[in-house]
């Protein structure tokens, strides 16, 4: 069995991270079997090396090995590709083909961004890794093939499940063995180690010098997120070989070719909203609502203790929480301004209240609800009119100016403009 060292010369890997040496322990260990294998990580930590390893390793070395890039093929045409068709099978299908798993037969199929998959297809791979049986599209004869199964994922696979988009139990075959690569960001020893071997071949790519980074430089080579991984580092040792002029990079050059670090990769600020800030603007608007409904309840219930004890003094004392709560300090004027206009205005209720209270027991006893009802209805629609009126000279008064109004009235501008929109001013 080959060591960890020699299968990182043989196949150019650069690094001596803890978790990236057992990766590979781990692949050169599952090698020989024939068991399924799945491969996990962020994209650009380098996937596609774990499947090259375990190919190379196994009884199959002979065989065929295919990549497939499953988030590259489109869903109409992915079941064609892994296990064929028959002539006539499709709209095109001039000709009988044959699928990577009829070519890959007695070797290794490595398949990549496997969490892209259709469902359908899902369940004709599964078949695959369960009895080793496959049907080409448009073919009703059953055929077997004895493939090695590799596959390699971005995308948490615990999540997609829950979210209905990859099978479970499709998950549990292809991965007997886990292998996770770990992100460039938990490999802080390799990085400045990859940026030099990615400059050294540029260099002789290119025929120019190699590149050097200063310390302040390499300090922020470091520090840097690099959430493109392997990658992102690898596109980045490019620009700079091929565009600086100056050999030796320092980090004022280095950071303009960090993205959220630099100044010649401005961000893109699109024009449309997207939809969690309509979802914000909508929970403000229902909340706003809610208030207003609120706090339109509240002056219901404190009319109608006002109409039945006649003392304003009383409702005052008793609600005197509520009526903190709907109104600011300026505004408890404007409440007892709201007061004067009913003790004003209720001598009239006061005459219909006694002529209620003489009515015969029975028939007030069978109208006392009712009555109640008109008494609240004919009493808010008065509170509405005064409000309505005494808005309207405020802002007449103050020139349509809703601050000086709102002074004016001993009100808060929220208040007001709310009053505004209620009556349609």
């Amino acid at each position: 069995m080959e060591s960890v060292q020699a299968i990182k010369q043989r196949f150019g890997i650069i690094g001596n991270n803890e978790k990236l040496n057992r990766a590979i322990e781990k692949a050169i260990q599952v090698a020989p079997t024939d068991i399924s294998v799945l491969v996990t990580g962020e994209s650009g930590v380098g996937k596609e090396s774990i499947p090259k390893i375990i190919h190379s390793l196994s009884h199959r070395k002979h065989g065929k090995y295919i990549a497939v890039n499953c988030g590259a093929i489109p869903e109409g045409t992915i079941d064609s590709e892994l296990f064929g068709h028959e002539k006539g099978a499709f709209t095109g299908a001039t000709q009988t083909r044959s699928g990577y798993f009829e070519v890959a037969d007695g070797g290794t199929i490595f398949l990549d961004e496997v969490g892209e998959l259709p469902l359908p297809t899902q369940v004709r791979l599964l078949r695959v890794l369960e009895n080793g049986e496959f049907l080409k599209v448009g073919s009703s004869k059953t055929q077997k093939t004895n493939v090695r199964i590799v596959a390699a994922t971005n995308v948490p696979m615990a999540q997609a499940i829950n979210d209905g988009k990859f099978r479970e139990d499709l998950f549990y075959r292809l991965s007997t063995v886990d292998i996770h690569l770990p992100p460039l960001r938990e490999r802080e020893e390799d990085i400045h180690l990859l940026f030099r071997k990615f400059a050294a071949d540029f260099a002789q790519k290119y025929k120019m010098p190699t590149i050097r980074l200063t310390d302040d430089a390499t300090q922020l080579l470091l520090k840097y997120r690099w959430s493109g991984n392997i990658r992102q580092l690898r596109n980045v040792a490019e620009q700079i070989s091929v565009l600086e002029q100056n050999r030796e990079i320092n980090a004022y050059s280095l950071k303009n070719y960090l993205p959220d670090m630099g100044r010649q990769l401005p961000a893109v600020i699109g024009n449309k909203k997207s939809e969690s800030d309509f979802g914000s603007e909508r929970e403000i608007l229902y909340k706003v609502l809610f208030d207003m409904q609120r706090d339109v309840n509240d002056l219901k219930k404190l009319t109608l203790e006002l109409l039945k004890s006649g003392s304003t003094e009383n409702v005052q004392k008793e609600h005197s929480g509520l009526i903190k709560k709907i109104y600011t300090q300026q505004e408890e004027d404007s409440f007892e301004e709201l007061t004067d206009i009913i003790e004003e205005n209720d001598a009239q209720n006061d005459v219909e209240i006694l002529e209620l209270n003489d009515a015969p027991a029975q028939e007030q006893s069978k109208d006392k609800y009712h009555f109640a009802e008109e008494i609240q209805e004919e009493e808010t629609l008065s509170i509405k009119d005064k409000e309505l009126e005494l808005i309207k000279k405020a802002l007449e008064k103050n020139q349509g100016k809703r601050k000086a109004a709102a002074d004016e009235l001993g009100v808060s501008e929220r208040t007001l403009y709310r009053k505004i929109k209620q009556f349609g001013l």
